[in-house]
């Protein structure tokens, strides 16, 4: 059995949310489904997009886990962004959170230290 995830987030502003999200994925979506949303290919058939739905903006809760979590943090610190908050849970796992412009929560999960 194949499984493809398609993890949506609710974003306001079409045009801050596709520039903010180039900033944390490090480049241009993947496709462009239409003009209200965004496509990034994470990993093979597995993508994050954004959808212009302002009632619904906010909300969404994503988390990504990465094998090369410190050198993707430093990629991302080097476009303009730093997470809003660093955890460490207690088996080392260590999960730093962003928020885009709509305070839509996302994760980038990684192993321990």
């Amino acid at each position: 059995m194949t499984v493809d995830l398609f993890a949506g987030i609710a974003v306001r502003d079409y045009a801050a949310a596709v520039a903010w999200y180039q900033r944390l994925l490090g480049g241009p979506p993947s496709f462009l489904p239409n003009d209200v949303e965004a496509v990034w290919e994470v990993a093979a058939n597995r993508y994050l997009y954004i959808e212009v739905r302002p009632e619904r903006a906010g909300h969404a809760m994503q988390t990504l886990f990465v094998s090369d979590f410190d050198s993707r943090l430093a990629e991302i610190a080097g476009r303009g962004l730093t997470p809003a908050d660093f955890e460490v849970y207690d088996n080392g796992v260590r999960k730093a959170l962003f928020h885009d412009p709509d305070g839509n929560e996302i994760g980038l999960g990684g192993a321990p230290a």
